[in-house]
């Protein structure tokens, strides 16, 4: 089994090259299976890779793991940097693993920082581990169990008779009691999942820790079957109070069982494996570090879709979802949309690299949320060559209508917020 660690949009190809983050070579049979798992992808809408001469396969902006058939598993990290070292894999993965943890709602385990610091296994390997800590977390604090009403013929008596059943009995059959009672059992949904997600991290782990965690909680839940439909029983996990101390191992059961989430596309592949749009991740840890600072009594809203760009036949149509609104009295005063692409601000020959449609999305939120007359502000996250953001955009000659290029801080969890923007009080987000 080989692991290739690489980032976004790098290159695979099966020709003999010295292998860098952007540029990995990778056996005839995974470049196959690569190639037909993008068209499956492209069916869906979310192109994976791109075929460039027959010879060469770009990635595309998703982070996370690929394993094929074959045995090969592809690792694949944020391209959050222009340089590409064997010091950068480490602040790419634990940059991943961070912003992994504030996406997906995974428990913030409190632990040693030098544990955090060294563990630099791949990503599967991190998910597994977190998985195995939070299991035993669980199976401390004590599994739940649950009544099962059994009705059976004994010839002894247990729980209670069925007096009709009792009387209604052929003759001969006195020395068979029907009886009622009930069995205290853990054969309940979701432990059903969390032993079948067990048993696939014994398998896969390659850790020696976590093999030896993993086949020990094997042990303590030997009695509880495996699950036999996986999404059935997801839609029977429980969120009841007495179920409350389940809810931080659900993200990372789902994960290791390969189910829908929210950000993640899975692939059909052989063992545990997890895509996610890098898009999305920034977005949702864009969202929850600028939420934490917000000041009152300003409020927050996400995914806004109140506003369309057009009418017709007195239907709306093209609704418009900024990504961010900053509202105070429920009046927006501020338009957010974040953007994972690395610019400079060192280049504006090539504005700055800068996409025009990103322009356009802007300009018609402006207009629709803001009346044409207010603040917007477009986040990328923080380079070397781009940390101080970039002088407003003008989009009439009032400058009404303003829009704002800063860069988020993913180190230190901040948004740099544009000195000579207007509204001083939203100052805070930085």
């Amino acid at each position: 089994m080989k692991t290739l660690v690489v980032r976004e949009y790098a290159r695979l190809t099966i020709d003999t090259i010295k292998p860098t983050m952007d540029l990995a070579q990778i056996p005839s049979s995974a470049f196959e299976w690569l190639c037909n798992l993008s068209s499956g992808f492209k069916k869906g809408g979310a192109p994976l890779l791109q075929i460039e001469n027959r010879r060469y396969l770009k990635l595309d902006n998703y982070v996370g793991i690929v394993k094929t058939p074959c045995g090969t598993i592809l690792e694949i990290l944020p391209k959050h940097s222009e340089t590409s070292n064997e010091e950068d894999i480490q602040g790419s993965r634990k940059l991943l693993t961070k912003m992994l943890k504030i996406a997906l709602d995974l428990p913030l385990r409190t632990t040693d920082k030098a544990d955090i610091e060294t563990f630099n296994y791949p990503l599967l390997e991190w998910l597994m581990k977190e998985f195995t800590l939070a299991l035993d977390h669980l199976i401390k604090r004590g599994i739940r169990f649950y009544y099962l009403r059994i009705e059976e013929e004994q010839r002894y008596l247990r729980g209670k008779l069925d007096i009709v059943k009792r009387m209604r009995q052929a003759p001969g059959r006195d020395h068979i009691f029907p009886i009622r009672h009930d069995v205290f059992l853990a054969d309940r949904p979701e432990n059903r999942l969390l032993k079948t997600a067990l048993l696939r991290v014994c398998k896969t782990t390659q850790q020696p820790d976590t093999w030896r965690l993993s086949h020990e909680l094997a042990g303590l839940l030997a009695e509880i079957p495996e699950s036999q439909d996986i999404k059935s029983d997801f839609r029977l996990w429980q969120s009841s109070r007495l179920m409350t101390h389940y809810k931080p191992i659900h993200p990372l059961c789902e994960l290791m069982l390969s189910q829908h989430m929210p950000l993640a596309l899975f692939g059909k592949t052989e063992g545990i494996s997890l895509l996610f749009p890098m898009e999305k991740l920034f977005e949702r840890y864009v969202d929850y570090s600028i939420r934490k600072v917000l000041p009152s009594p300003y409020t927050m809203r996400a995914q806004a879709a109140s506003m369309s760009l057009c009418n017709h036949n007195e239907r709306e149509m093209f609704q418009l979802k900024p990504d961010f609104l900053i509202q105070l009295d429920n009046k927006t005063v501020l338009v957010m949309d974040t953007k994972w692409k690395l610019i400079s601000e060192l280049d504006g020959v090539n504005k700055y690299g800068l996409s025009q449609n990103d322009f356009y999305q802007l300009f018609a939120y402006g207009h629709k949320y803001l009346e044409a007359k207010g603040e917007m502000l477009l986040i990328y996250p923080i380079t070397n060559k781009f940390s101080n953001g970039l002088p407003p955009f003008d989009f009439d000659i009032s400058n009404d209508l303003r829009l704002w290029v800063a860069p988020f801080d993913l180190e230190n969890d901040k948004l740099i917020w544009p000195s000579a923007l207007k509204d001083q009080k939203l100052a805070a987000l930085q």
